[in-house]
């Protein structure tokens, strides 16, 4: 009971992560008028939030496996929600990019300290379905914060400040419940006097399959991300979509995912090999990147929305997950999820302001979906070079005097 409400809690934590996030693509046009801002201007409000995130990932993974992955946890995610709050409180655009930089210094905390310590408690056989549960998160998140952002601004006329008050409360919520009753009894966490004695080898982090698996997850998440961002403004400003209805539509994408998520986590726990449903899937959300700007029927738009939600990159975080999982030794989870998420994330840094920079430059956004698509292939066939049934294994160097102390 207790494992099934800490994972609960953990997809409560997603859920206001992406929210957060996805609060802003609506009220881009809102923000950009109000002070007078360009494209490439926009994107980099993204761009700032993702490199401070990013820049987290690596030392939250150290910090959590060292002092305890759920205290870094809690203190992470109520700073998010604290600068969530002060986001709408911002006067000028240099004081907003500042609050979402220390959002994303918050947000930064939660990926590989979650996934440390739900792929501690969750059987092996069960791992990709979790995975992909405490996922969906994000899914209603995204959904969340594309249609209460717009519903808020546009239909009630609350003006843009409103939803980061509005979700800053429940934020600090869950960490004060995350924080009652998350408990972490992995050797790591507790061990403090072992972690002390060892030095641990951290090449395990980085053979030939995790570096590909870096390559891939970069790739996949340049053109979620870039998706998220201009995916309302797009809409409005290029298919003519009604600006309270945005969120509405963007919503197809993190709705159609649910149910591709955990069908294709339950599938990864089945199957032997997972690299020909990892391989598919990042080759089907290609496609998807390409079909949704070259279309000009709506319809298809549409269908293109949803496809990308059933095989895009939400269905394939966690087969992806699972994947770290088993050529990882358990010790380095929170490290290696750190590593593996600052690998993905850093492509969203730079993916708003490209997108954002091309579409100045060429006076089109079509061109950073059809960059997504092509990132996305490089990363499939990057994959196809993984080894098959390649497992990490744990080096731990006893602290031994040397010689000369000895003496």
């Amino acid at each position: 009971m207790k494992k099934t409400f800490t994972i609960f809690l953990f997809f409560l934590g997603w859920i206001f992560m992406y929210a957060d996030r996805n609060i802003l693509s609506p009220v881009m046009g809102s923000i950009g008028e109000e002070w007078n801002l360009d494209k490439a201007q926009l994107g980099l409000l993204s761009t700032v939030f993702f490199a401070t995130y990013a820049f987290m990932q690596i030392p939250t993974g150290f910090l959590a496996d060292r002092f305890g992955r759920v205290k870094v946890l809690v203190i992470g995610y109520t700073l998010f929600g604290v600068a969530t709050y002060l986001s709408g409180m911002a006067t000028t655009f240099v004081m907003f990019m500042m609050m979402r930089a220390i959002t994303g210094l918050g947000e930064g905390t939660y990926y590989g300290s979650q996934y440390g310590i739900s792929s501690n408690i969750t059987p092996k056989k069960y791992r990709g379905l979790i995975a992909a549960l405490i996922n969906s998160g994000m899914a209603f998140g995204i959904s969340l914060g594309f249609m209460s952002s717009s519903y808020f601004t546009y239909t009630l006329n609350k003006g843009w400040q409103y939803p980061f008050y509005v979700f800053a409360v429940p934020t600090l919520l869950v960490a004060l419940l995350i924080a009652l009753f998350v408990r972490d009894k992995s050797h790591l966490s507790t061990g403090k006097k072992k972690v002390k004695k060892e030095k641990l080898n951290l090449k395990p982090l980085f053979s030939k399959n995790h570096i590909l698996v870096y390559v891939l997850i970069f790739c996949s998440l340049y053109g979620f991300f870039g998706m998220l961002t201009w995916l309302p403004y797009y809409l409005q400003t290029v298919r003519g979509v009604a600006a309270e209805d945005t969120g509405v539509i963007a919503s197809l994408v993190p709705w159609a995912s649910i149910p591709g998520a955990i069908i294709f986590g339950f599938l990864s726990d089945k199957i032997k090999s997972k690299k020909p449903l990892i391989i598919g899937l990042a080759l089907a959300g290609a496609l998807c990147q390409f079909i949704i700007p070259y279309t000009g029927n709506y319809s298809l738009l549409l269908v293109g929305l949803v496809l990308y939600g059933l095989l895009g990159k939400l269905a394939l975080d966690p087969v992806l997950i699972s994947y770290m999982a088993e050529i990882t030794p358990a010790s380095m989870y929170s490290r290696v999820y750190g590593f593996f998420n600052f690998s993905g994330v850093l492509s969203s840094i730079f993916a708003p302001y490209i997108t954002g920079y091309f579409a100045d430059t060429t006076g089109s956004l079509e061109f950073g979906f059809y960059l997504s698509g092509g990132l996305l292939i490089i990363g499939a066939v990057a994959f196809l070079f993984t080894d098959q049934g390649a497992k990490a294994k744990l080096v731990v160097i006893p602290n031994i005097p040397s010689q000369r102390a000895a003496n």
